[in-house]
C-alpha cells in the first residue's frame, strides 16, 4: 500500500518536464479566442522532433469558440482532449479556473498575481498547495528589458477600429452622415487584414467624398508612442491623413473653417488629422523658468501642474489614450476640465481609451464595457452616465479585452515568440538549468515561491483592507511607536526592487504596511508604492531611512550605465509622527450638532462621524475635496431632551457624544449651538423657527428635513444678513424628491426642451416579505399622522385641467399604478396634496399640462382605509359609549359602530369575520370592501372581548391603538422606500418627445445587530449630506433654501449613489 502511494507521487513527479504540452479551453470570457499556440506551431515542435524541441506531445482542450478549430489540430497531430493528466506543462492566454489546475504540473498563463493583487491571490494559493510550477508571460523579459510576450499593438489596433465603428453612429445621431458609418466593430471581421480594407474603403470615400464641414477639422489625439500607440496609428493611417505637432493645433481651427484658398466657401473636407502627444504635452513645471525633464517629472509629479486642458484637449476631436497612468500624476483629463471645455464649445466627440483605465488618467471613464457594447456617453453639462448614441456628450470606449478581437492574428504573433521557448519549459525539471529570462519568470517551483516573488506573502500579509479588517476583529492595531509614510517609485516589481527595500526594513527591526499600491501595466511604466514605516524605537527608524535613501541615491561618484540606472528608485519621506500623534496641517475639524434621538438621527450620525474615515475615498475628494491631501473630521453631537434616548442613539458609535438638552431651554441651546458649526434639526417641524432663530444669532448653519414653512420662510433675509444658510426639505419627500426632480429638468432645459409633464409617486411601505397584514401596511411610528393625511385635500394637473379632490374623498380617487421597471410590485396611488405648488419650485408651471404629486400604496390599502373611514372608524369626536366611564370592549364599541345605522340592529357583539362583512354589506358597501374590511377589523383585534384604554376617548384614539399594536414592525422585518419620477419632454426644434424615470428602491437593513429602516436612511442621510456640504463650503448661497439649486443637489445625488443609495434613470 505504501510502496503504491510512492509509486504515485513518483509519477506526478515525472509529469513536470516530461515533454508533453498542454493548452487549455479558455473559460473566463466567452469573448477570449485566443490561443497560446496556433496548429501551425504546433506542428513545427512536433514535427521537429523531441530531441530539437522538447516537445513529444500535444493535448489540446475541446474549444467550440477558439479561434482554430480542433480538427486543425488534430490534422497537425495533437491530441484533442479533456483530459490533460499526462501533460508536463499547461499553457493557456487568461488564468484557468480553480478546479482545473492539476498537482505537479508546470502551467503558463498571464497569472496577475506577481504584485500580489487581491483578488488573484486565491489562484496563488491554489497554485502553492497543488506544488505547480508557474511561469507569467508578463514577466518573460528580454535584454532590452521589454516584454517579449504582449498584445498592445493589437489592442490599439481593434481598438481604434472599435471606435470609428461608434464615431460613425455617433456622428449620426448628431445629424451627420459619414463614412465611418459602413465601418463594422473589429471582431465582425473575419481577419485584421478584411478589417484593415474596411478602414481602407472608409479612408477612400473620405477622399472623394468628404466629411462635413460642420464635424471639421477632425482632429485625432493619440497619447504617447508604445505599442498600442502604434497599433492605433496603424489604422488610422489608412485614412487620408495629415499628422501636426502639437503646438500646431490652433492654426487647424483658422484655416479649416470652410474657407478655401480662393476665398469661396467649401462644404466637405477630404482628410483627417492626426497629433501625437507624450508627457512634455500634458504638464509644464510650476516653475516657469524649468523646462520639462521627464526623468524629474517621473520622481516628483508634484512639481508639475496639468496643460492637456488648456494646450491640447481645446483643438481635439477624438482622443485616443494610449499610456498608462498612476494616481500620482496629474490626470489627462478631469471631469471638471471636461465640463469648462464643454461650456467653452469643445470639439470633443469622442474617447477612446484603450488602457481601459477606470476612473484613471480620464477621470470621468468610471466603467469598462464590453465588445458587444463598447460604448457609453457622458454628458459633461450634467454628470450624468448614459447607454446610448442620442443627446448631448462623449462617446466613451474602455473595452478591457481588445486583443481578442483579432484572435488570429494575435494568437500567430504571440505563438511566434512563446515557440521559441516553449521547449525549454515542457523539459524543464530543474529550475537553474532555465535561460535568465524564464527563470526569471517563474512565480513558483514546485509549490514553492522564487526567491524573487518571496515578497507576496509580505505584501499580502500588510494589505491594508486584510489588516483593518483584522484589528476590528481583534480590537487590536499593529501601530508602532513612531511611524513615517515611505513613497518609492520606480521598477519595483518587475526589477524585483521592492525585495530589498522590505529587506532593509525587517532587517533594521522595524515593521511596514502598504497603504497604496499602484502598478506599472507595461515593462516601461514604473511601479508606484506607499508603505507606513514603523518602529518602537527612533533610532531603529532612523538607519531605516538612512538604508532606503542610500537605496535611492547610490554614491554618486559611482559610474552607473543605462541599465543600471533602470534599478534605480525614487524615494520620498514623510514627517516620523508619533503613536497617536495626528498632523492637525492635514486635517479640517468641524463639528456638528444633531437635534432629536429618533429613528432617522442614528443615519445621519453614523454617516456624518464617518467622514474622517471616506474623506479619502475617491469618491469624497471629486465631489467634495478637490484635490486637496487634507482630511476632514466631524466631531458629532448628539442632542435629545432626554440623555439616555442620545445615547441609544450612539451607542456603537466612538467619538460621538451624547447630550441631554431641551430645546425651549434658550441658554442650553445657545451653548450647545455656539460650540458647533452646522446644526442639523431633526426635530418636529414645529421646534424649526426657535432652532432657526439661534442658529442666525450665532451665525451657524441649519438643516432640516421638514417642509419649509411660513415662519421659517420669513427667516431669509435675516439668514442672509448673517451670512448663514437654512436649508430645509433635506430628506426623502421632501429632499431626494427635490433633487432627483431638479436634475432631470434641468437636464431638459440645457438641451432646450419643454418638460410637458412631471409626474411623480413616492412610498414608505412594508418590503413584500414585511407586507404580510390585510392592509399590505406598516407604522413605524404613532399612526394617527398617517391616518390624518390621508384625510388632506389634493389638487393637481391633468392635461392642462386643474383637479380637486376633496379631503373625505382622498381614498376613492386611488387609481392602480405600476414601475415600468419594476413589475413585480403591485401599487396603487393617491393624489399628494397640493401638486401645483411643485410646478412654481421646478419652475415648469407655464410650461406642463401635467403636474402630479402621489403616494405609493399595496393595491387594496385605500378600498379598506375608505371603507373603514365611511364606517367611522376615524371619527374624531368623543365618542359617548367610551365617555360613560364603563369598562368597554373593542367588541362592544365595534357593534356599536356597524351597527348604528344597520336597521337599528341589536348591538350585540360581532365575533366572525363573515358577520361582519355581512353587516357592513347592509351599509350599503360592495361585497369586495366589505370582506377586506372584514378582515383587516378581525386581524386589528376590533372584535376582542378585551378592554380598551381608558385613554382612548373617541374611535379614532381606539383604531389607532390597535394598529399602532397590530401594525408595527416586527424587530427583523424590513421596510422600503420607493420613489419615482417620470418626466416627459418635448423638444421644439425636432419635434422628438422623450421619456425619463428615474427610481429609487432602498429597503431596511440590520447594521451591528440594529435594524436601520430604508425611511430612516432616506430621510437621515441627505439631511447629512447637506451638513456636509456646507462645512466642505460647497454651498454658497445664503438665506433659507431648499434643495433646488445645481450646487445642492448635483454633488448630493452623486454622494447618495457612492454611498450606496442607488438610482435607476432611464430614458425612452
Amino acid at each position: 500500500m505504501y510502496s503504491s502511494r510512492g509509486d504515485e507521487e513518483e509519477k506526478k513527479k515525472k509529469k513536470l518536464g516530461n515533454g508533453v504540452v498542454g493548452i487549455l479551453a479558455e473559460t473566463v470570457n466567452k469573448w477570449e479566442r485566443r490561443t497560446p499556440l496556433t496548429p501551425s506551431h504546433c506542428a513545427r515542435l512536433l514535427h521537429g522532433g523531441k530531441d530539437r524541441t522538447g516537445v513529444s506531445r500535444i493535448v489540446v482542450q475541446p474549444s467550440a469558440k477558439r479561434i482554430h478549430h480542433d480538427a486543425l489540430y488534430e490534422d497537425v497531430g495533437c491530441e484533442v482532449s479533456d483530459d490533460l493528466s499526462d501533460c508536463g506543462l499547461i499553457l493557456g492566454i487568461k488564468q484557468p479556473e480553480l478546479d482545473m489546475i492539476l498537482p505537479e504540473r508546470a502551467y503558463a498563463f498571464f497569472s496577475h498575481t506577481h504584485k500580489a493583487q487581491k483578488e488573484n491571490m486565491p489562484l496563488l494559493d491554489k497554485i502553492l498547495s497543488e506544488r505547480v510550477t508557474l511561469y507569467d508571460y508578463e514577466l518573460i523579459v528580454g535584454d532590452h528589458g521589454k516584454r517579449l510576450l504582449a498584445f498592445g499593438q493589437y489592442a490599439g489596433r481593434a481598438g481604434l477600429v472599435d471606435f470609428l465603428h461608434g464615431l460613425g453612429q455617433r456622428y449620426l445621431s448628431l445629424g451627420y452622415s459619414t463614412p465611418f458609418l459602413s465601418l463594422g466593430s473589429s471582431y465582425m471581421y473575419s481577419s485584421l487584414a478584411a478589417a484593415k480594407a474596411a478602414v481602407i474603403s472608409v479612408g477612400e470615400e473620405i477622399a472623394s467624398q468628404g466629411l462635413p464641414l460642420g464635424i471639421c477639422p477632425l482632429v485625432f489625439v493619440f497619447t504617447g508612442t508604445g505599442n498600442v500607440s502604434l497599433g492605433a496609428q496603424e489604422i488610422f493611417k489608412l485614412l487620408p491623413h495629415t499628422f501636426v505637432e502639437p503646438s500646431k493645433l490652433p492654426e487647424l481651427f483658422v484655416k479649416d473653417k470652410g474657407v478655401s484658398q480662393n476665398g469661396k466657401s467649401t462644404k466637405r473636407v477630404h482628410h483627417v488629422y492626426g497629433c501625437i502627444i507624450t508627457s512634455q504635452d500634458m504638464v509644464e513645471h510650476q516653475d516657469p523658468s524649468k523646462p520639462f525633464d521627464k526623468a524629474d517629472y517621473y520622481v516628483h509629479p508634484e512639481h508639475y501642474n496639468p496643460i492637456f486642458h488648456e494646450k491640447i484637449a481645446p483643438y481635439t476631436s477624438v482622443l485616443v489614450n494610449c499610456m498608462y497612468w498612476e494616481k500620482r500624476f496629474p490626470r489627462l483629463l478631469s471631469t471638471k476640465q471636461v465640463q469648462e471645455l464643454t461650456a467653452k464649445g469643445c470639439p470633443l466627440v469622442g474617447i477612446c481609451d484603450i488602457t481601459c483605465d477606470i476612473g484613471g488618467s480620464i477621470e470621468f471613464v468610471n466603467q469598462a464595457t464590453l465588445i458587444d457594447s463598447p460604448f457609453f456617453r457622458f454628458n459633461p453639462t450634467n454628470n450624468t452616465y448614459y447607454q446610448d448614441m442620442d443627446g448631448d456628450g462623449v462617446l466613451c470606449m474602455a473595452v478591457d479585452i481588445l486583443p481578442t478581437e483579432f484572435a488570429k492574428e494575435a494568437s500567430q504573433h504571440f505563438g511566434d515568440i512563446l515557440s521559441e521557448f516553449v521547449g525549454s519549459l515542457a523539459s524543464m525539471t530543474v529550475i537553474a538549468d532555465l535561460p535568465a529570462h524564464l527563470k526569471r519568470a517563474c512565480i513558483s517551483y514546485r509549490g514553492e515561491l522564487t526567491s524573487l516573488y518571496e515578497y507576496i506573502p509580505r505584501m499580502r500579509k500588510s494589505d491594508p483592507d486584510r489588516e483593518t479588517q483584522d484589528n476590528i476583529t481583534n480590537g487590536a492595531s499593529n501601530q508602532r511607536t513612531y511611524n513615517i509614510l515611505v513613497s518609492l517609485s520606480g521598477h519595483l516589481f518587475d526589477k524585483f526592487l521592492i525585495n530589498e527595500a522590505l529587506d532593509m526594513i525587517e532587517a533594521a527591526g522595524g515593521s511596514f504596511h502598504l497603504a497604496k499600491c499602484e502598478i506599472g501595466q507595461s515593462a516601461d511604466a514604473e511601479s508606484y508604492s506607499e508603505l507606513e514605516v514603523g518602529a518602537d524605537d527612533r533610532k531603529v527608524l532612523d538607519q531605516i531611512i538612512d538604508s532606503l535613501t542610500r537605496l535611492a541615491n547610490p554614491d554618486e561618484d559611482y559610474y552607473i550605465s543605462p541599465r543600471k540606472e533602470t534599478n534605480k528608485i525614487s524615494l520620498k519621506i514623510g514627517k516620523v509622527q508619533q503613536e497617536n500623534e495626528k498632523p492637525e496641517e492635514m486635517t479640517k475639524r468641524s463639528s456638528v450638532l444633531i437635534l432629536g434621538a429618533g429613528r432617522v438621527c442614528r443615519p445621519a450620525a453614523e454617516f456624518l462621524a464617518s467622514v474622517r474615515n471616506i474623506s479619502s475615498h475617491q469618491w469624497y475628494k471629486t465631489y467634495l475635496g478637490g484635490d486637496s491631501e487634507e482630511q476632514t473630521d466631524v466631531h458629532v453631537i448628539v442632542a435629545s431632551l432626554y440623555l439616555k434616548d442620545a445615547k441609544e442613539t450612539v451607542e456603537g458609535m466612538s467619538e460621538v457624544e451624547a447630550v441631554q438638552l431641551d430645546v425651549s431651554d434658550s441658554e442650553s441651546l445657545l451653548k450647545y449651538v455656539s460650540e458647533v458649526d452646522v446644526v442639523l434639526s431633526l426635530l418636529p417641524a414645529s421646534c424649526h423657527a426657535v432652532v432657526a432663530k439661534t442658529c442666525i444669532e450665532l451665525k451657524k448653519h441649519l438643516i432640516t428635513a421638514s417642509y419649509v414653512d411660513d415662519e421659517t420662510s420669513m427667516l431669509h433675509e435675516k439668514a442672509k444678513n448673517a451670512g448663514i444658510t437654512i436649508l430645509g426639505e433635506m430628506g426623502l419627500d421632501p429632499g431626494i424628491d427635490h433633487m432627483m426632480a431638479m436634475k432631470m429638468i434641468n437636464e431638459a432645459h440645457i438641451r432646450k426642451g419643454k418638460v410637458k409633464s412631471f409626474t411623480s409617486y413616492c412610498g414608505g411601505l412594508p418590503s413584500p416579505a414585511a407586507a404580510n397584514n390585510p392592509l399590505a401596511y406598516k407604522f413605524s411610528w404613532n399612526p394617527a399622522g398617517a391616518i390624518r393625511a390621508g384625510r388632506n385635500p389634493a389638487k393637481y394637473k391633468s392635461n392642462g385641467d386643474i383637479i380637486h379632490v376633496d379631503g373625505e374623498n382622498l381614498y376613492d380617487s386611488a387609481t392602480r399604478f405600476r414601475v415600468p421597471n419594476l413589475p413585480a410590485f403591485a401599487l396603487e396611488c393617491l393624489p399628494n396634496r397640493n401638486s401645483l405648488v411643485y410646478g412654481e419650485h421646478y419652475g415648469i408651471e407655464s410650461e406642463a399640462s401635467t403636474i402630479f404629486r402621489g403616494t405609493l400604496r399595496y393595491e387594496g390599502f385605500s378600498m379598506i382605509m375608505a371603507t373603514l373611514s365611511k364606517l367611522g372608524f376615524f371619527d374624531n369626536e368623543a365618542n359617548e359609549l367610551l365617555s360613560s366611564g364603563s369598562n368597554i370592549t373593542f367588541g362592544s364599541l365595534l357593534s356599536n359602530v356597524i351597527v348604528k345605522d344597520a336597521d337599528n340592529e341589536s348591538a350585540e357583539a360581532l365575533v366572525g369575520e363573515e358577520e361582519i362583512s355581512k353587516r357592513i354589506i347592509k351599509l350599503g358597501h360592495s361585497k369586495e370592501s366589505a370582506a377586506k374590511s372584514a378582515k383587516t377589523i378581525v386581524f386589528l383585534g376590533f372584535n376582542e372581548e378585551r378592554e380598551i384604554p381608558s385613554l382612548c376617548k373617541s374611535v379614532f384614539d381606539a383604531t389607532c391603538y390597535l394598529m399602532e399594536e397590530k401594525l408595527a414592525y416586527s424587530g427583523d422585518e424590513q421596510d422600503m422606500v420607493l420613489l419615482h419620477h417620470e418626466v416627459e419632454v418635448e423638444f421644439p426644434e425636432s419635434k422628438r418627445t422623450e421619456k425619463h424615470s428615474a427610481t429609487l428602491l432602498e429597503f431596511g437593513e440590520i447594521k451591528n445587530g440594529q435594524m436601520t429602516t430604508a425611511m430612516a436612511k432616506t430621510v437621515g442621510i441627505p439631511a447629512a449630506i447637506g451638513a456636509l456640504l456646507l462645512i466642505e463650503d460647497k454651498i454658497k448661497t445664503r438665506g433659507v433654501l431648499r434643495p433646488l439649486e445645481p450646487e445642492v443637489y448635483l454633488p448630493a445625488l452623486d454622494i447618495l449613489q457612492a454611498y450606496g443609495i442607488k438610482l435607476m434613470e432611464k430614458t425612452e
